[in-house]
Order: C-alpha cells, then sequence, then structure tokens
C-alpha cells in the first residue's frame, strides 16, 4: 500500500508526538508501505518556517532531505495533474495546502495520512494519524 503524508502526520513523525497514533507509528516503519512526502508540504513548512509560525530545530530544506533518507520517504513533486485537479474538487477545505495534497493523493492513488476530518469528504483513502 501506499501512502501520502499530511503535513502536520509528519512533523508529528519528526517530533516523535504523542499525537501520532501507535498504528500510524508501526504503518511508518513498515516496510511493505511506500511512504510518500509531497513538495507541498515542504512548501507548507518553508512559508511557516519564515513567518515564524513554525519553529524548527533546522533549516527546512535539511530537515526534509533528512527526513526522506532517514525514514525512506518517496518525494512526490507537484505536477501539472496534481495543481488543475485542484479546480475540480469541492470547496470542502479552503487550505491551498491540503487542496493540493489531496489532489496529489487522488491522481497517484495514494492514503492520505491525516487528522483532518475534513479532507475525508473527499473522494480520497484516509488513514487517521492518530490511530
Amino acid at each position: 500500500m501506499s501512502y501520502l503524508l499530511d503535513t502536520h502526520a509528519w512533523l508529528w513523525a519528526r517530533s516523535n508526538s504523542s499525537q501520532l497514533g501507535p498504528k500510524t507509528r508501526v504503518l511508518l516503519g513498515s516496510p511493505r508501505a511506500r511512504i510518500f512526502l509531497s513538495a507541498v508540504a515542504a512548501w507548507e513548512i518553508a512559508i511557516k518556517w519564515r513567518l515564524g509560525k513554525l519553529e524548527l530545530p533546522r533549516h527546512p530544506l535539511e530537515m526534509v532531505q533528512d527526513s526522506l533518507t532517514a525514514n525512506a520517504l518517496t518525494p512526490l513533486p507537484v505536477k501539472f495533474e496534481h495543481a488543475c485537479l485542484v479546480a475540480d474538487l469541492a470547496d470542502h477545505h479552503q487550505d491551498p495546502f491540503d487542496r493540493l495534497l489531496v489532489a496529489q493523493a487522488i491522481v497517484e492513488g495514494l492514503e492520505l495520512i491525516t487528522s483532518d476530518a475534513i479532507l475525508s469528504l473527499y473522494p480520497i483513502r484516509v488513514h487517521w494519524a492518530s490511530d
């Protein structure tokens, strides 16, 4: 099975947060699961870090590169198909980062690891990060 990390789920995993549930921890450590980290997540943390809304122990680029390597995450770039599919999504969610992650999950057939209940209104599979 293949999964896409929502930004907050990735940050929880990086910080070993108790908000990340035991089933999700097992999933993230499973050699059978292919876990994707989107450029969208990197973009979101970079913006929040730059605005002072997110404290990080290091520069976002270093964190992303280290996380990809250390956790065997597969990078997922933003494709034109992902970006354009956002135009067809219902207005359940106004966050542009989440909308683009949903579009990526749809196009790539990925299950989204998230705790954002609104995202379950879209035609995607959701794995609850708190499970």
